[in-house]
């Protein structure tokens, strides 16, 4: 779908939420992580070096926002990604930035004389 331009205050508003979703690094890595399939939040927080407290507060900002799916499992509750366009922005965004990593070591290798 095109983006209005210009776009509306209001969409801008909703868009800027989204992407202050994910700046913060522990979201980052929970999304990353359930990428390889769905995680409770014991599972995922020994996975990720957390506390399950830190890690649950995480999941709920994210579930509330629609990116995750969670089920009830007996007293666990599993997580998984549940909107494939935030997967795929932060493929795109990652990406980029690996790309820029990469090129980055390589002009400091070339100024090293390596």
């Amino acid at each position: 779908m095109a983006m209005p331009s210009p776009l509306p205050t209001d969409l801008a508003e909703i868009i800027a939420g989204r992407f202050k979703l994910l700046g913060d690094p522990m979201r980052l890595r929970i999304i990353d992580r359930l990428r390889a399939g769905e995680a409770g939040v014991g599972q995922l927080a020994s996975e990720l070096g957390s506390s399950q407290q830190n890690v649950s507060k995480h999941l709920q900002v994210l579930h509330s926002a629609g990116i995750l799916d969670r089920r009830r499992e007996g007293n666990s509750v599993i997580y998984w990604l549940a909107d494939d366009a935030m997967v795929e922005m932060c493929d795109r965004v990652c990406g980029s930035m690996a790309q820029q990593l990469v090129e980055v070591r390589d002009r400091l290798e070339a100024l090293q004389g390596g």
